[in-house]
């Protein structure tokens, strides 16, 4: 018996043109995340704002959440279109604004016009993957979005760390602003033709300014982890999260804290990992610098093990996207990330050869890789016609929490240790133990990830 090979609905030239764009856009976001990431160690310590490393993580989280949620509204009401383009102008005047700054407070401005600009990309790609293509296509198209990443993982902390090396770390901004433009050419053409849906079945008031509530409390309870007063910085931080915790309640899905199964799981278990990774990811290459005196350079190319594994963990489970379930594939992923974790830790010994760490974090990178798109896939199945806005900026806003938080506890124990007795490899190595925290409860909310049948 022959079995009929199966085939998927062909793309017109202009869905073709439009996957393009979004690829790209996702492309420019992970080269502007894994560049800076990079050069941040020798941006504070030249503008001597070490005091300030996780506020700058914060300050882009924070502009990002809100510009999430603004950009799941603006292309329900007016397309896709309108939002992009406005993302793309904020994107590139906040590298303007980074790249000539004189001080890390003016990095930090910059960090929140770009985070600003970059939290809008996300979500509106994977709405427009939900209104513009054909049910069979969509799961492949989430994960060429996810391959928008290769490149810019494989050579972003390399090439930022030659050109911190050779031209001096504004280049790492101002050379991302030429990409930006061409971006904006390619894609808002693309564009022109994707109409918001004709009935918008969730128009709730009020998920805006719950943005700007919940982004308020994170960013007071991020000045208040960086507060040198004890009793300042615990008043700070408590005020902050009565502030964010009714919003984030009012704009995640039901259930979040328990992780319910079904969406609620989903959301949990991609805050879980996106933190997972963080405390590692953005720590190893500061250990580098200041611990073993690595160069720029070296410093990109410790993690770039766990980029490539990452797109190789998607890759894997792109192929198999429907035949997977998410919620194993998501245990599996934490558990590689909790053995990352474990060989990375070492690295906080001067005397460790940091081409060890470079591997060990490798394994790290495949776990996050083989429960990101699955999960992404999932989400999307609970995304009904005019609630795509609201599911798309839900799972970003669960990775945007994930990065910031994490940036922003673990950027509070660095700068602890710049004015305490405090020392920094006791900073990175409590970061490491939050993040394994996170990859254990990560293991068990896993358990109620279900796609939509």
């Amino acid at each position: 018996m022959t079995r009929t090979p199966l085939t998927r609905t062909p793309l017109d030239p202009g869905q073709r043109a439009l996957a393009i764009g979004l690829v790209l856009s996702v492309t420019l976001v992970a080269f502007d995340t894994t560049a800076v990431i990079t050069a941040l160690p020798t941006i504070a310590d030249t503008l001597h704002g070490d005091s300030l490393y996780g506020a700058t993580l914060a300050a882009y989280m924070l502009a990002d959440l809100v510009a999430l949620v603004w950009a799941g509204q603006q292309a329900d009401l007016h397309g896709v279109r309108r939002p992009f383009l406005a993302c793309i102008a904020m994107f590139v005047l906040g590298l303007l604004v980074a790249g000539t700054a004189t001080s890390m407070q003016m990095v930090l401005l910059g960090r929140l016009l770009q985070g600003a600009g970059n939290g809008g990309f996300a979500p509106l790609a994977y709405i427009a993957v939900r209104r513009a293509f054909p049910a069979d296509r969509q799961a492949g198209m989430y994960a060429y979005l996810s391959a928008g990443w290769v490149i810019p993982s494989l050579l972003g902390p390399v090439v930022s760390g030659i050109v911190v090396d050779q031209f001096g770390w504004r280049w790492v901004f101002i050379g991302i602003i030429p990409l930006a433009l061409t971006v904006a050419l390619l894609t808002a053409r693309a564009m022109a033709h994707l109409s918001p849906p004709d009935a918008v079945l969730d128009r709730r008031p009020g998920r805006l300014p719950r943005a700007f509530q919940a982004a308020a409390g994170v960013g007071l309870l991020t000045i208040g982890l960086q507060n040198r007063s004890l009793p300042l910085a615990v008043a700070m931080s408590a005020v902050g999260v009565a502030i964010a915790v009714p919003a984030l309640k009012f704009m995640l899905p039901e259930g979040v804290l328990r992780a319910r199964q079904g969406l609620p799981a989903i959301v949990t278990v991609r805050f879980l990992a996106t933190a997972t990774f963080l405390g590692v990811d953005s720590f190893v290459p500061l250990a580098a610098d200041r611990l073993h005196g690595a160069r720029p350079i070296v410093q990109g190319s410790v993690v770039a093990g766990a980029a490539i594994t990452w797109t190789i963990g998607q890759a894997i489970t792109a192929r198999r996207v429907d035949r997977i379930r998410p919620g194993p594939t998501a245990r599996l992923g934490f558990g590689f990330m909790l053995l990352g974790i474990a060989t990375v830790a070492p690295v906080l010994s001067p005397h460790w050869p940091l081409p060890l760490t470079f591997v060990a974090w490798c394994l790290g990178g495949f776990g996050m890789g083989i429960l990101f798109n699955p999960t992404t896939v999932a989400s999307m199945t609970y995304a009904t016609d005019g609630r795509e806005g609201e599911i798309s900026s839900q799972i970003h806003l669960a990775d945007s929490l994930g990065f910031g938080l994490m940036g922003a506890i673990g950027g509070a124990t660095v700068a602890a240790a710049d004015h305490t007795s405090f020392t920094l490899q006791g900073a990175i190595g409590a970061n490491f133990v939050l993040a394994a925290t996170c990859a254990g409860v990560g293991l068990i909310a896993s358990r109620g990830v279900r796609q939509r049948s």
